[in-house]
């Protein structure tokens, strides 16, 4: 084993504070140095990480963010939220667009496949709907489950698209036709986060029932299962360039895995000493050897990692 995937050590460089609620979601910006948070507050805010601090809010929102997307290659921002609706703020124009409304209940996960200009919203009525990215039209709509589909994740192929379930399962589909490949059945509690890994190889999973699953992209069996968190698992999030993912759960605790073995590296909470989250961790993103993390208690904490030979 490569020891130097031993030697990891965190510091907390900032805390961003100003939402008066808590933080449900946070997405990289498509400019450097700017991230976006939003939750049960009434705006989308942003926030610069060159001197750590608030620049404005967005734009207003009717009801709390559950997601926010920005893709790769379009100067637009979406937000998703509890009412069910889209909200697109145009960097260019510098104006909200026409917000769309292809669901009633909440709107849980945005990702888009670049490929095909295209933006898949998942929501709790158990259906995705596939939006133009050139005219936010609805192109069309599957129904994947009947009930709430949590999380999505898109393969770096973009072959194909993960679905993460409240039925406990995930389900794979073609991004060809929108057809189904694989129901994977492992988990005992709603699947809360999922993300396929850069290599595409595998997929890993996290789950309500505080469990990681580790499924190979091949054959769709489950590589490995890990009692990783004592809570629900809120977020998955892989590093930019090197062999880490980190974890974020309800047990208010951020954990640094290894891609290699699995084996966990850090962890980062108030019981190892570190001034972190008090309440349940909802969303990580990382932003070169940064990573961001949002929570319930109200706060966005940077954290420099080092990963030191």
């Amino acid at each position: 084993m490569d020891y130097r995937l031993k030697m990891i050590s965190v510091e907390k460089i900032a805390e961003l504070n100003g939402h008066g609620n808590p933080i449900f979601t946070v997405e990289l910006s498509q400019k450097p140095g700017i991230i976006f948070t939003g939750g049960n507050d009434k705006g989308l805010v942003e926030w610069s990480l060159k001197n750590y601090a608030f620049i404005k809010v967005m734009f207003p929102v009717p009801a709390s963010i559950y997601a926010i997307h920005c893709p790769v290659g379009y100067p637009l921002l979406f937000a998703g939220l509890r009412d069910g609706t889209i909200q697109a703020f145009d960097f260019l124009k510098q104006q909200l667009l026409p917000s769309f409304k292809n669901h009633q209940k909440p709107v849980f996960d945005i990702k888009s496949v670049n490929h095909k200009k295209e933006l898949l919203v998942a929501s709790e009525d158990g259906s995705v709907s596939i939006v133009s990215l050139e005219t936010l039209e609805l192109l069309h709509s599957i129904k994947v489950s009947t009930d709430t589909v949590r999380c999505i994740s898109v393969s770096p192929n973009e072959k194909t698209v993960a679905f993460g379930l409240r039925n406990n399962q995930v389900k794979i589909y073609d991004l060809e036709d929108y057809s189904l490949v694989k129901t994977l059945t492992g988990h005992t509690m709603p699947v809360f986060s999922l993300q396929y890994a850069p290599s595409g190889e595998y997929l890993i999973s996290g789950g309500r029932d505080a469990q990681l699953k580790i499924w190979d992209v091949r054959s769709y069996e489950l590589l490995q299962s890990i009692p990783a968190h004592l809570f629900a698992i809120n977020s998955i999030v892989f590093h930019p360039s090197l062999p880490y993912f980190a974890t974020a759960s309800m047990d208010k605790t951020i954990k640094i895995w290894s891609t290699s073995d699995f084996k966990l590296y850090k962890t980062i909470n108030r019981e190892k000493g570190y001034a972190s989250h008090q309440l349940s961790v909802n969303k990580l993103a990382w932003n070169g050897n940064q990573l961001i993390s949002v929570s319930d208690d109200k706060r966005v904490i940077v954290w420099d990692v080092r990963f030191d030979g």
